[in-house]
């Protein structure tokens, strides 16, 4: 198929792999995995997150990596392309406009909490939690969270930050970041991992989050197991078929995604026990929500001998998570603006001033905004502020279903000669569609619609 759209690709393997470990690590892994896992108690969750990372996570990785491979364009351009070369309904090219809307409200609460990652990592350096008890530390992550210019500017910084690299392009922007700070990020958690082995928690940290605990088993743990799952691989937004588009042609993909898979749980295993191994050391709760990096640890940490250069160290860490990650996550939104003839840079300014504005509303969900609860006629969702209903509908609901369309497409909608190249042969083809036909599609469809029945 002619390379009309997509002239560009990574310049070898291992930097496709950075990159697409960089779309998938990210908050996902180090602020979402752990307070989720805290709040359904531990390895209850863990071991369905696990099972869904194999059964339906990596299968619809490969689906939505072949689908931007095949098509060699944005997602768009790709859906698009591949429905009409095939025979398909050209309806199919709204999948990409689903998967676009999904990624735009993730990236808006995404950089919400990027930025308060760095007004923390300043904080970690200035040495503001030396010294502060548990309570002093709570009210000073509310006070910041009431502090609009100070929270809305660390928004905006970070949307700079990642939108000047994606206006780059892929060559000279997201390549070379990918190159320099994955392997940096990789380190910094090892090192922070090795520093909670050496904590009394840690031993408690790993029964926790391993031994099995059936009484802890409920359906709100499958339901949030199963959205992380897409949420932390970035799959189900149509955001990997950017990258697909991009593939060497003589990289396997198959190797390749399971290669970010394990990667990607690495990463989320280390986060959690570099956190859980610090929070039980000190007795601490380990279902703190999602303040429990930003109030849990700064307590922790002061507590230990070099607490504020471990602290810094985490924060420098979770900076560079988010960076690479909603730099990753941009890329799609980009991309099918480019391929409508849009100018790079512009495409990102318009893309990035967007996500800023909801990304706004998002934030004042703690402040002026917090008795607005924009779908509370619906009981499930009364009481919610906006950013409540960004950080769980769109991981927990839309990703699965975008993921559900994607593997359908990718399995019905390309031809068995497409499936196969993309895959390097007729076994792999085969294996796959029959994980794909027979066990994700009907575990997907079998867990939202029990969902929605619950609803």
């Amino acid at each position: 198929m002619a390379d009309t759209h997509t002239p560009v690709r990574w310049q070898s393997r291992r930097a496709f792999i950075l990159a697409v470990t960089g779309a998938a690590v990210g908050l996902g892994n180090i602020w979402r995995f752990p307070y989720i896992t805290g709040e359904n108690g531990g390895s209850a969750f863990l071991l369905q997150y696990v099972a869904f990372i194999v059964l339906l996570g990596l299968p619809v990785m490969m689906a939505e990596i072949m689908i931007g491979r095949t098509g060699r364009a944005g997602p768009l351009a790709a859906l698009t392309q591949l429905a009409r070369d095939n025979g398909r309904s050209r309806q199919w090219s709204k999948l990409a406009v689903f998967g676009g809307l999904t990624l735009f409200l993730i990236l808006s609460f995404y950089a919400v909490v990027s930025g308060w990652s760095l007004a923390y990592l300043g904080k970690s350096i200035n040495g503001d939690f030396v010294g502060l008890a548990a309570a002093d530390v709570g009210a000073q992550f509310n006070g910041f969270l009431q502090d609009l210019p100070l929270m809305l500017g660390c928004h905006l910084a970070f949307l700079l930050m990642t939108m000047l690299v994606v206006a780059r392009g892929v060559s000279a922007g997201l390549e070379k970041l990918n190159n320099l700070l994955m392997p940096l990020l990789y380190l910094l958690l090892l090192l922070l991992a090795g520093f909670a082995a050496t904590t009394p928690g840690f031993g408690e940290a790993l029964h926790w989050l391993f031994w099995p605990n059936p009484e802890a088993l409920s359906w709100q743990a499958t339901l949030d197991a199963m959205g992380h799952a897409f949420f932390t691989l970035a799959v189900g937004a149509c955001a990997l078929m950017a990258y697909g588009a991009y593939m060497p042609e003589e990289q396997s993909l198959p190797r390749a995604a399971v290669a970010v898979a394990v990667l990607d749980v690495v990463v989320a295993l280390l986060a959690g026990i570099a956190i859980f191994a610090v929070v039980f050391s000190h007795g601490m709760e380990p279902a703190g929500g999602p303040g429990l990096m930003f109030v849990t640890l700064p307590v922790a940490f002061a507590e230990v001998p070099g607490g504020s250069l471990w602290l810094s160290a985490f924060f420098v860490l979770l900076v560079l998570a988010t960076w690479t990650s909603s730099i990753n996550l941009a890329e799609p939104l980009v991309a099918m603006l480019v391929d409508k003839q849009w100018p790079r840079p512009l495409a990102a300014a318009v893309v990035g001033g967007c996500v800023w504005m909801l990304g706004v509303l998002a934030a004042l969900s703690f402040s002026l905004l917090s008795d607005w609860h924009p779908l509370g006629f619906i009981a499930v969702f009364d009481g919610k502020t906006l950013f409540d209903l960004l950080t769980s509908i769109p991981p927990d609901l839309f990703l699965p279903l975008g993921g559900l369309f994607i593997a359908w497409f990718a399995a019905r909608g390309l031809t068995t000669e497409q499936i196969e190249t993309a895959l390097g042969s007729a076994f792999m083809a085969r294996l796959w569609r029959v994980v794909v036909m027979w066990v994700s599609i009907p575990m997907l469809l079998a867990v939202l619609l029990i969902t929605l029945y619950r609803w």
